[in-house]
């Protein structure tokens, strides 16, 4: 399966854009729509972007951070069809990418979540969700508000009942 318009909309809402380079909620350095910048990237100042290298430090166009979380996506599409081995609706299949995308594949690919999940157990998504809610500040990992309502909005979509833009 793939990220679907509405997968990608909602990431998008959830992420935010920043043409430029912004620390996010634990401080590491991102750029575009929620786009870890990597070691070589802050070193380069260019990102890798449909086979060529572009200067971000200039700020990035809307097309570009587009094509960047699409990008982005091939990663958590793949650990997720590589792993979920249970039928999947397509609006959970996006909630899924949302909060892959959020924690990273390494957190997904250990999670209880996907435990659950791969035993048939549906249901219990939406608790495991609710408890990637912290983020490490000041060097301790505390509830995040923000976090808090990202997980709530993957909840609804998980649930096929997201329908506005998330806040």
């Amino acid at each position: 399966m793939n990220v679907s318009t509405t997968g990608i909309d909602f990431i998008d809402d959830a992420e935010g854009r920043a043409a430029f380079e912004y620390p996010d909620v634990e401080g590491n350095p991102t750029i575009g729509i929620g786009h870890l910048l990597t070691r070589s990237e802050l070193t380069s100042g260019k990102i890798c972007l449909d086979e060529q290298y572009i200067k971000y430090r200039n700020g990035l166009t809307d097309e570009q951070m587009d094509n960047l979380l699409l990008q982005d996506l091939d990663s958590v599409e793949a650990v997720i069809n590589r792993l979920v081995k249970v039928p999947l609706a397509q609006y959970q299949f996006d909630a899924l990418a949302s909060f892959t995308f959020n924690v990273g594949n390494g957190a997904f690919a250990g999670s209880t979540l996907l435990r659950k999940l791969r035993m048939g157990l549906y249901q219990e998504v939406p608790t495991q969700l609710r408890r990637w809610n912290k983020a490490r500040e000041k060097g301790k990992l505390v509830v995040n508000r923000g976090l808090v309502n990202r997980r709530e909005a993957d909840i609804k979509l998980w649930n096929n009942q997201w329908r506005v833009k998330y806040v």
